[in-house]
This record gives C-alpha cells, structure tokens and sequence, in this order.
C-alpha cells in the first residue's frame, strides 16, 4: 500500500521520542470504488475496403489495371517474338543442363553420398544393400531410356513422312522447352511487368524502434524498462487504415502527442518511411497522453486523391458543412464557411491562392451569395469566376485600389442595414440575432450571404492612400460580419502585422497553414503557441502543395489537402453556378457590367474652391477657404480645417505653402493658404486649355 511520510518539523530535536503522528499515513483506500467504465473497440467483421464504395472501387481499379498493363506487356512481346528469340538464345544451354540431368538419373548419381558414406564408415551390409539397389536401378532406367529414344525416333520418322509439319512444330517446341529449362534464376525470360517495391509492415517492433530514435529521453528510459513500467504501451492492435496503418498508444508519463510531433522527421527515419507517410497526433476523443500514428503507404502528396464530389453535380448551403478535401487517410473533410472569418497563408508557389479558388467555388454553388473578389496579385487566378462576381478586380494599380475601397464601402453601408434589420426582427424569426438560413432564403429582407475575398490582401492593407480605410472595413467586416451572413478571406504571402493587421488575424476563427518558413508566421496564421503546441506548417515540404494545417473547424487543428480542381475544371463548375444563379435571379454587379458606387459625396472640390475664392485676392488661407467651402456645401465641407483641406488638395496636384494676407483687423500674417495661380494652372491643365 503507497504510504506518505507525516510532515517534519524542521524544530524537532534529535533526542526527542518519536510521536504517535509521525508514522506513515495510508493513501490508498482499498476500499475506493473504482470508475467502472471500459473502453472497448470492436474489429471490424468486414474488411475496411469492402464496406464503401469508394474503397472497393479503388481496390478493383487498382487490381485491373495491374492484370490489364500485364496482359498488354507480354501480349506485345509475345506477339513481336521477343520471347520466342530468348528461349531459342538459351536452348544450347538447356539441352546441356537436360543431358546433365539424364545422365544423373540414369547412373543414379543422386544416391552416390550415399554409398560414398558406407564405403567411408566401412558398412558392408549397407554398401551391398545400395549397390544392389543402384543396379537395379540402372537397369530399369536404362532400359526405359532405350525405349524411349526408339519409340520418339519412330515416332520422329512418322511424322517426317507422314505430317512434315508437324515435326517442326513439335521441333520448335522442343527449342522453347529447351530454353525455359537454360535460362537464369536471376535473369528469368519472361520478367515482371509491374516491379514491385515491398513497404515494409507496420509492427510494433518497428514503433518502439522509431520512437526510440527520436531522442526523448523520457521515451528511451520507458522503453529501457519495457514500457509498461512508465505507462507506455500499445492500447489496440495496429491494424489497415485507408491506404496505410494506423497504431494507438499512450506515451510514458509526461510525454505528449507534440513531444513526439516535433520530432516527426526522426520519426520517420526511425519507420524507414518518407516524411509524407508518417503523421503522428493526438487522439482529443482520449486523454492528453494519448498518440494516434498513422503511417501512409506513399507520401500524401503522391497519393491519388478522389474527385472533388461538387465537381460536376450539386449545390452548396453556406450555412452547412460542405466537402472540400481529405485528409492523410483519403477520408472527405468538410468545412462550415458561414459564421467564420477565414485566413489563408503560406510561402509563394504552394497552393494557397488554388485553395481560396476552391472556397470561393463552393460560394459559388450556393445561388443565394454575393461574391467580392480581388486579386492584387494581378495574374487573375479568380478570372474564372467573373460570370458569378458581384464585384471583381485583378491588379496591383491605385485605381485597382480604389475599386476595391469603393466595393467594401458598399459592403459596410451592407452591414450596417443588416445590423439594423437583425435588431429589428422578431423574436420567434431571428432568436439569436443572427442570419440563418432560411433568413438567407428569404428574399423580402435581403439577407443573403456574402462572400468577400482578398488575395495578396498585404498589397491594400498597406496602401499610402488607401490602406487605413481598407483596413478599417474589413477588421469590423471580420468583427461583426459573421452573424450577418458575411465571410471575408484574407490570403497572403507575408503573414506579419503589416500584412495581416491584428485586429483580423486575432478575430478570424477558420486558419488554413500551408508551408510556412518560420515560427512567427506559423502563429500569426494559426494563432497564438500553435507552434508550441506542435503544430507547425514549417515542416511541409515544396512538394506538399496543397496540404495545409487547418484550424477553426473542430476541436484541434487537422492536416488536409484541398481537393485539386485545375482552370477548366473550375470553369465547368462555374457554367453550372452561373445557371443555378439565373434560375434564382442573382446574377448582378461585375457579371452583368455594373461598377461600384464610390460611396463619397459627389463634388468638385476645384471647382468648389475657384468658386468660393475671395474676390480680388491673390493669395488665400486654408482656414478662410474651409470657411467660405461650408457656406457652398455644409453637407460636404463642414468640419473641414487647413490639415484636411491639404490632405484633399494633395492628389489633385495642388499644394499648400505659407502665404501672406491680411486679418479682418487689417493686420498681417503668414500662414498656411494657396496661392490662386496654382489654383488655376491645376484647372486650365485638367481642362485641356493652354497654360498660356
């Protein structure tokens, strides 16, 4: 029974008699009910690949096209004779191995040791015994040779007269046999079609030696003591899943699924397997020791992955899971887009932009979404969806810019009616503030989904001109937008605080990591000690394409690849979107030719100021002119001072600088104003007319 010591007092004198209180305590209570649960898990009574489809025709596929390559590769050379001349190139040397052969059975040779050891050990009885075996023998077999080279030689003679035809069959046949009889163990005439590569079984043996290498020393010491000891040890059998093997353990105590997470590449040269096939995790349906080991057949990224499912047929609701790849056991991942705001990263040339083609496509299906897309990586990798864009844009230009600016302008006067009609429904249609959908369906409220994406989203966010209010909408597009029916994607290339302002990568709940390079922008793609954790997009290889860690959808982030659905394919599934939106009436903005409204009061400020300009005056403040600019339009120009007057004159080539005049009080003074030749250069040049 485990005992705890009672506590010492660090006063107590040697010479003191010990006390009653101070002999150990029992802990354990043999009396203490246990738990009474037990975890079982049934085997299958099926194999795995016979309970789907979808496994029992890529078993069958894979069979046949084995037996369909092999029967085409001999056939061919069957055909074409190449084997015939093989076998006729080894005759000579089979007849000599079958005249080897009959002399050793006619003599009786194999029976030689034999007599050699009663003649050595000086056993007569034994050697008589044999020798008189060894003539009857040879008698016997002599005389079934002579028989048989008479009867073959007549029966040679026969044909020769009778069927010559024959005889060259029989002849010709006799060479082959020949033949096959010469040729090499090694070199065999008729070789493999498919060659083979033997993948070693996953066994226990195997595990223990692989997590053995990857130098914990808390798994090494468990491992010393044979496991158990420590906690260690196998709680199912290993066993097939999908295209791979799948074992389950606990870790010695302390040790944890990313201990052994981080150390996945000593993992795999422990398992003699490539880094795509091994993929260690932990198992969140048990406890935090828990290690779920999966190790694949080929590399995730040479592994033939199904279809898309949405490829050719069906519909999409935005507000339910929707397929969108796999992950390393080629089971389908589904992913909810609706109520999350979604960050995309990694480092160029790895799948990211081909992965948010693939959301937006799934935007697409749903008749009911409005999609705003921009592209500032200007190569127009979201061309394909233009049929089905409300607004769209492919550049890296001011004015692609501010066409952007102008469209999420739309989107937060959008939210802002949203948010109002949310308020203002009745309970029993919108009891949790927030667009459902059969809300969505509803077409008297307009509140159907809206998908916002932006690739290379750094390129805005840091515009001299344009960047802060770009910023600003989306940050409460990532806020507020979710419960109003509105998803917004953000891809980049550079995840750091500039390209990826805290206020959306802190707020956005679906994370996709493709290959990363460091730790920081690990975390500011997944979040916060994701790295930590051990979860790390940094050890993706260049050509893992497409596979990525995804976060937000489940308990723990998850390994996937996005299903790969190339230009034309993505057009197919744009003509069927785009017919599905004309039969719902939703076919609007870009697709139909309409541009965005810029969402700022119409005016011409120069005209304003030439107009509002003191007469008989040369030079004029900026603070007299906000003044005389709010008396033409209060709605536009009041509130206006010198510093916004500046900032708006700027763009337009006009610049201010200190200027003199005169106060209402007939005293001077320099201060900040424009001088009106300026003013009416800048006019007479966007006018057309001559400087002169």
């Amino acid at each position: 029974m485990t005992t705890i010591p009672a506590p010492v007092s660090l006063t107590k004198q040697p010479s003191e008699a010990p006390r009653e209180d101070d002999a150990p305590r029992p802990v354990d209570n043999p009396r203490l009910p246990a738990p009474g649960i037990t975890i079982e898990k049934r085997r299958p009574i099926v194999a795995s690949w016979l309970t789907t489809r979808k496994d029992f025709l890529a078993t069958a596929r894979h069979v046949g096209a084995n037996i369909a390559y092999a029967a085409l590769y001999h056939g061919l050379r069957t055909c074409c004779g190449v084997y015939a001349c093989r076998l006729a190139v080894r005759a000579p040397r089979g007849a000599v191995r079958v005249l080897g052969a009959t002399h050793r059975w006619l003599w009786d040779r194999e029976a030689a040791p034999l007599r050699d050891y009663a003649v050595r050990t000086e056993g007569v009885g034994e050697y008589l015994a044999l020798a008189r075996k060894r003539d009857h023998r040879v008698k016997l077999r002599g005389l079934a040779a002579v028989l048989a080279g008479t009867l073959g030689l007549g029966f040679a003679l026969t044909l020769y007269v009778m069927a010559p035809g024959w005889i060259w069959a029989f002849a010709a046949a006799g060479v082959l046999a020949l033949g096959w009889a010469g040729q090499e163990a090694d070199a065999p005439v008729i070789g493999p079609a498919v060659l083979k590569t033997e993948v070693q079984k996953l066994t226990s043996s195997i595990v223990m030696r692989a997590l053995g290498a990857i130098g914990d020393t808390r798994i090494n010491a468990a491992l010393k003591k044979g496991g158990d000891m420590d906690g260690m040890r196998f709680t199912s059998e290993i066993c097939r899943d999908g295209p791979g093997y799948r074992a389950d353990l606990d870790l010695p105590y302390g040790v944890t699924p990313e201990d052994v997470m981080e150390k996945r590449e000593s993992l795999a040269s422990g398992l003699r397997r490539k880094l795509g096939c091994v993929w260690p995790a932990g198992d969140p349906e048990e406890h935090e020791g828990r290690l779920s080991l999966y190790v694949g057949d080929r590399p995730m990224n040479e592994t033939k992955k199904p279809a898309w499912p949405l490829l050719k047929s069906g519909t999409v609701d935005l507000f339910k899971p929707v397929v969108f790849g796999n992950d390393q056991r080629m089971r389908w991942v589904e992913v909810t887009l609706m109520f999350a705001s979604i960050v995309v990263g990694s480092i160029p040339r790895m799948g990211k932009t081909f992965l948010m083609r693939l959301l937006l496509l799934m935007c697409a299906l749903d008749p009911r979404a409005l999609l705003y897309m921009f592209d500032f990586k200007g190569t127009g990798d979201f061309r394909t969806l233009e049929p089905v864009a409300h607004r769209y844009r492919s550049g890296e230009e001011d004015e692609d810019v501010e066409y952007c600016l102008h469209a999420l302008r739309e989107l937060k006067e959008e939210l802002r009616r949203r948010a109002k009609i949310i308020k203002e429904l009745p309970h029993d249609l919108c009891p949790e503030s927030k667009v459902t959908s059969e809300l969505a369906s509803d077409k008297r409220y307009g509140l159907h989904p809206i998908a916002v994406a932006l690739d290379e989203c750094q390129v805005s966010f840091e515009h001299e001109k344009y960047g802060a209010e770009i910023e600003s909408i989306c940050t409460d597009l990532v806020k507020r937008g979710p419960a109003l029916g509105i998803v917004a994607m953000f891809g980049t290339q550079r995840p750091d605080k500039k390209s990826l302002p805290t206020g959306i990568s802190a707020n956005a709940v679906l994370r996709f990591a493709l290959k990363v390079m460091g730790q920081i922008e690990n975390d500011m793609i997944l979040g916060t000690s994701m790295y930590k954790a051990g979860y790390r997009a940094t050890m993706f290889s260049r050509s893992d394409k497409g596979i990525c860690w995804m976060s937000g959808e489940g308990d723990e982030p998850r390994i996937v690849c996005g299903s790969f659905v190339d230009a034309p394919a993505a057009e197919l599934v744009v003509t069927r979107a785009r017919k599905l939106r004309e039969d719902y009436g939703n076919i609007t903005g870009h697709a139909i030719g309409q541009q965005p409204d810029s969402g700022e009061p119409s005016f011409d400020l120069l005209a304003d100021l030439e107009r509002a300009w003191p007469s008989s005056m040369d030079k004029a403040w900026s603070e007299t002119l906000c003044e005389r600019l709010a008396l033409i339009r209060p709605d536009v120009y009041g509130g206006w001072d010198p510093k916004t007057l500046a900032a708006a004159l700027k763009p337009l080539g006009v610049s201010t600088e200190q200027v003199w005049s005169q106060t209402e009080d007939g005293q001077g003074a320099n201060r900040k104003g424009i001088q009106r030749r300026h003013l009416s250069l800048v006019l007479s040049e966007r006018n057309g007319e001559s400087r002169a």
